[in-house]
C-alpha cells in the first residue's frame, strides 16, 4: 500500500532519487563496485562532490565569494562551529533570535564562547509565532536566526537587516522558497530535512568572513580547512552526499527553487484552508507565521483522537503525530511530497464525522 509520508525527518525523497541511490549502492556508474566501496579519492567521487557544489551554487544563485561544503555532524555541530569560527576570542558578542528548540540549542553552545544576547524571542507564547527584527546593533560579531521551526510549525518571513555577519539555520526549509541567499554570510542545513538522508550537512559560508575570530580552532571545526580540502579533509559520507546530489539534480530538472516554492505554497494553502474551515481542527501556529514545510494543528475535541488516527492509518498516512512540545499533529510537507498526499489527509479530515 502506498504511504503518504508526513514525517518531520528524515525527509521524504522523490522515487527517482531513491532508485538512483539504490542502483549506485549495487553498482556505481558501471564500476563493478558499490558507491560505498569506492575510495573518496576516486575521480568518480570527486566528481560527485564537484557537481553537488556547483548545483547548490546554481540553484541558490550564490555569488563567487561563497564556499559550499558538505560536512558531518548535523546542524547540531554547526551550533558550535558557528561561534568557534565567527565569534571573536576577546570580547566576542553574538545576537540570537530565539524561535524554538533548535534556536535554544544553538544559543546554549554559543554561550560557551562569549557573550550572547537574545535580541528577540517567541518563547512567551510557546514559540507559536516568529518575532520581527528590523535592525540589529552593529556591535555584534554575528546575528543568528532559524528560518523554519520544524517542531512549532513557524517560519521567518522577514530576515534582519544588519551590517553584521548574518547566520541562518535553514535545516528544514532549504531549497523550498526563493530568497536572496547572498544576504546571508553563513547558511547551514542538515540534509535530512529537505535534501537527502542523514549523514551530511550543507554549509554555505562567505570566504571573506573567515579567519577573523582570533581563535585557534581545532582542525575538524575550522571552515577554512574544510574549504581548502574541498570538503574532503576527512572521508566524506559518500552515500548521503550522492543522494543529495540526486536530489539537487531532481530539483533542477523539475524547475528549480521557483517550482519548489510554487508546490510548497499549493500544498500548505490547501491544508491550512481545511484546518481553518473544519470545526474539528485548529492551527497551533499564528497564521502570520505559519510554515509551508511543517503544518501544526490540534483537534478541538479530543474524543475524536482515536477515530482520526485510525482513519489516517487506514488511508496510508504516516508521520503526523505532533512533537510533545506542541501536541496534536504535524504534517511535514517537504519538497518531494506529492499534492495527492495532502489531498488524502484533507479527505480524512473532512470525513471525520461520517
Amino acid at each position: 500500500m502506498k504511504r503518504h509520508n508526513f514525517t518531520a525527518g528524515p525527509c521524504i525523497l522523490d522515487q527517482s532519487v531513491l532508485q538512483g541511490a539504490s542502483d549506485a549502492v549495487r553498482d556505481f556508474e558501471n564500476s563493478g563496485l558499490s558507491l560505498i566501496e569506492i575510495s573518496h579519492r576516486d575521480k568518480k567521487i570527486v566528481s560527485v562532490m564537484d557537481e553537488a557544489v556547483a548545483l547548490t551554487k546554481s540553484l541558490l544563485n550564490l555569488d563567487d565569494d561563497f564556499e559550499v561544503l558538505f560536512l558531518q555532524g548535523g546542524a547540531s555541530t554547526q551550533f558550535l562551529m558557528t561561534p568557534y569560527n565567527l565569534m571573536k576570542s576577546e570580547g566576542g558578542r553574538a545576537a540570537y533570535i530565539n524561535t524554538g528548540t533548535w534556536s535554544k540549542k544553538a544559543i546554549k553552545e554559543a554561550q560557551l564562547f562569549g557573550e550572547v544576547d537574545v535580541i528577540a524571542s517567541s518563547e512567551d507564547q510557546n514559540f507559536n509565532y516568529t518575532p520581527v527584527v528590523d535592525t540589529v546593533d552593529s556591535a555584534y560579531d554575528y546575528v543568528h536566526c532559524t528560518s523554519n521551526n520544524t517542531i512549532f510549525g513557524t517560519s521567518l518571513k522577514l530576515f534582519p537587516k544588519t551590517d553584521n555577519v548574518l547566520v541562518c539555520d535553514m535545516s528544514s526549509d532549504i531549497f523550498s522558497r526563493q530568497l536572496d541567499f547572498n544576504q546571508f554570510d553563513l547558511i547551514y542545513a542538515g540534509a535530512q530535512k529537505n535534501l537527502g538522508p542523514a549523514g551530511t550537512t550543507l554549509v554555505i559560508v562567505r570566504k571573506s568572513i573567515l579567519g577573523k575570530s582570533g581563535r585557534q580552532i581545532p582542525s575538524m571545526l575550522d571552515y577554512k580547512i574544510h574549504a581548502s580540502k574541498d570538503s574532503m579533509f576527512n572521508t566524506p559520507p559518500v552515500f548521503a552526499l550522492y543522494t543529495s546530489l540526486l536530489t539537487l539534480r531532481w530539483m533542477k530538472e523539475e524547475g528549480g527553487i521557483a517550482e519548489m516554492e510554487r508546490r510548497a505554497e499549493a500544498r500548505a494553502q490547501a491544508l491550512y484552508a481545511e484546518i481553518d474551515r473544519n470545526p474539528h481542527f485548529k492551527g497551533a501556529a499564528d497564521p502570520a507565521s505559519r510554515s509551508n514545510m511543517n503544518a501544526t494543528f490540534l483537534l478541538t475535541d479530543e474524543s475524536l483522537k482515536a477515530t482520526f488516527e485510525t482513519r489516517a492509518k487506514e488511508a496510508g498516512i504516516v508521520g503526523i503525530n505532533g512533537h510533545r512540545s506542541v501536541g496534536g499533529y504535524r504534517a511535514s510537507m517537504y519538497n518531494a511530497l506529492k499534492q495527492e498526499s495532502v489531498d488524502c489527509l484533507i479527505e480524512v479530515m473532512q470525513n471525520l464525522n461520517s
